[in-house]
């Protein structure tokens, strides 16, 4: 009694030394506050102790360091909500401070939670905040470069979970290169587990095996119990699935009461679970049931949704086995139903945000380069105005006067140019358009077509990338407006349930690679013949696309559907509460009339409506004549 009481009055008065040494200094970096308080940071009442000095003091970097403290600790005891709480609360005063990297580190804690509760978007969400946030520092500490590795590996691992192995494989290993540079043993370890996840998952045992041996290595060196049960039981799953289950099943009998003795409910609902599997394998029915009951339970009560998921599946396999198929179905579709509710989180919400995200970005790229040929079209307007005085004031006033008048109206007609493509831009990527093909990508990944939805992504990417190119260019080649329009019939097809006809015919011999037009001209008539023309029609639904030799030199480019008619579709327009309002055809035609220009002969268009012999509406027809150069 008598030494525990000297033991704890030396701790007491070693903290109090410490923290008169830390209130004095007030340093502001976590490897200095480190020197003096890191033997307190297992202990719950010394860092609530700090904290509320650190409070009282208005010495907001010691506070977030201890609070950022407390919630590993509960972190580690799997009390996740109680553990967020503490993790915000330190990023709050990390902001009060205007502490970067107290910020940093927070928000990579607070994405550790929302991972380890499959929170996934979240966690995603904060460790992109900390990642930008540390690189924003031009010669980073060495507390920020460990929270850059921190957020490389978050990130790393939503990859991981999105089952986009090679992605996560290369944040993993960018995230080693600098744990080698401050050689962090622990940092190496996390990474050369989750290397070894990465390839079991993509069916390479033998590197998987390498990584997690490698991984327990530095645990070893480090002393992490925690750590080295989860590369043993990780060896244990590959030896699974190499056969060798007897060896799997003692490595984790071995380990279950380690991870037992460190109340990490995670690890222990894993253990069981992945004993339970090996059992099956070894017939052993009953040891296994025990144990998937017992894992289920745990993950249950913690909401560990993926082993709620694992769990039920092996119960449905064990039940199958001892041919009792009710039960077998029982938990198969328990185990379905979260296994959708993981992939509606993890897939269709991360998908549809990173896809917005994208085209905000782009968004704001155009806006902003937009914003900069503006103000480049200005300050040219303004050096030609102060030209103008010069020249009136010397001899060749009216060759001056001349020359601005004509400098004047080209760079009207550029700016209006400037104008008419940014219209055209928009009216391209409409948000109609853009909303509805992601939306139609969306289906069929909730209908788990993943490779209807990877092929219709993949046209989607491509179909913004060509429009987005195009716009930067004053004329393509006919053959380059044929690809980009095919690329967007067959995304709208899938608006249309692929009830849409789209042929593209060339007659004459003609090489539309030797054509050049305007760019991006033939999609706001495709975009009015399907909205105005066919998606009010019953029946068959054709577009046609032919292009052929005019009259004096002319290409004529025929557009043909067989909709409603003009009429028709301008009285379903009327009649419709929301009206889609079509703009692409006049600025299109105006941007042929301002092409011309450079031309002897004009571009022009014709609509022509269709009818049959009892004047019936049948279809319209555009005609577009291109001149040849």
């Amino acid at each position: 009694m008598l030494s525990h009481n000297s033991y704890s009055q030396d701790f007491s008065n070693d903290l109090q030394n410490n923290l008169d040494s830390l209130l004095v200094s007030t340093p502001q970096t976590c490897q200095e506050i480190d020197k003096l308080l890191g033997s307190f940071t297992n202990d719950s009442t010394a860092l609530r102790n700090i904290e509320q000095k650190s409070f009282q003091k208005k010495y907001y970097s010691g506070q977030a360091y201890a609070l950022n403290n407390l919630g590993s600790i509960y972190r580690d005891l799997s009390l996740y909500t109680k553990s967020l709480e503490l993790y915000q609360e330190a990023l709050k005063v990390a902001v009060e401070a205007d502490n970067i990297e107290f910020k940093v580190y927070s928000l990579n804690m607070i994405s550790t939670v929302y991972r380890r509760t499959d929170a996934f978007k979240s966690a995603l969400d904060y460790s992109q905040d900390a990642l930008e946030l540390a690189e924003t520092v031009e010669n980073p500490s060495l507390g920020l470069k460990r929270s850059i590795i921190v957020s490389l590996n978050s990130i790393g691992g939503i990859y991981q979970m999105l089952e986009q192995y090679e992605l996560a494989i290369e944040k993993y290993e960018k995230a080693m290169v600098l744990e080698k540079e401050l050689d962090d043993k622990l940092g190496l370890a996390i990474n050369h587990l989750n290397l070894g996840e990465c390839y079991e998952s993509q069916g390479n045992l033998q590197p998987g095996l390498k990584h997690f041996r490698k991984s327990l290595v530095y645990y070893e060196i480090i002393n992490s119990n925690n750590g080295k049960i989860k590369c043993n039981y990780n060896i244990a799953h590959i030896y699974v699935h190499q056969g060798k289950v007897q060896e799997a099943i003692d490595i984790l009998q071995s380990n279950l009461l380690k991870a037992i003795s460190l109340n990490d409910q995670k690890i222990v609902t894993t253990i069981y679970i992945n004993l339970g599997w090996a059992q099956i394998r070894l017939e052993d029915y009953d040891a296994a049931e025990t144990n998937l009951e017992a894992g289920l339970a745990l993950a249950e009560k913690y909401q560990f949704n993926v082993e709620i998921a694992d769990a039920n599946k092996f119960l449905s396999e064990l039940w199958i086995k001892r041919d009792d198929y009710e039960k077998g179905m029982k938990y198969f579709k328990e185990s379905k139903k979260y296994e959708e509710r993981i992939t509606n989180t993890l897939n269709l919400r991360y998908v549809n945000d990173m896809i917005l995200r994208y085209e905000s970005q782009i968004r704001a790229n155009q806006l902003e380069r937009l914003a900069q040929e503006n103000e480049s079209v200005r300050l040219r307007l303004k050096k030609n105005k102060t030209m103008l005085i010069i020249i009136g004031i010397s001899l060749i006033l009216l060759i001056g006067i001349l020359y601005i008048l004509y400098r004047q109206s080209q760079l009207n007609a550029d700016k209006k140019l400037l104008t008419l493509e940014q219209s055209m831009l928009r009216s391209q990527m409409n948000p109609h358009f853009l909303f509805n093909s992601l939306n139609s990508i969306k289906l069929y990944i909730i209908n788990n077509e993943k490779k209807n939805a990877v092929h219709y992504l993949n046209k989607f990417s491509k179909l913004v990338r060509k429009i987005l190119e195009a716009s930067s260019q004053r004329e393509i080649s006919l053959a380059e407006e044929l690809e980009t329009v095919e690329l967007y019939m067959n995304i709208e097809n899938i608006r249309f349930s692929n009830e849409i006809n789209f042929n593209i015919h060339i007659k004459d011999d003609i090489d539309p690679h030797h054509i050049k037009i305007p760019s991006l001209i033939l999609q706001p008539f495709l975009e009015n013949a399907l909205w105005h023309g066919l998606s009010s029609k019953d029946g068959r639904k054709d577009i046609d696309l032919e292009i052929k030799k005019g009259k004096n030199g002319f290409i004529e480019i025929v557009i043909t559907d067989n909709g409603v008619g003009r009429d028709a579709a301008e009285k379903i327009k009327d009649n419709k509460l929301l009206k889609r309002k079509s703009v692409g055809i006049d600025i299109t035609k105006e941007r042929l009339a301002n092409f011309s220009r450079d031309y002897e002969n004009y571009f022009h268009v014709d609509i022509i409506d269709k009818f049959d012999d009892a004047t019936n509406p049948i279809g319209t027809q555009i005609v577009i004549y291109i001149p040849t150069i």
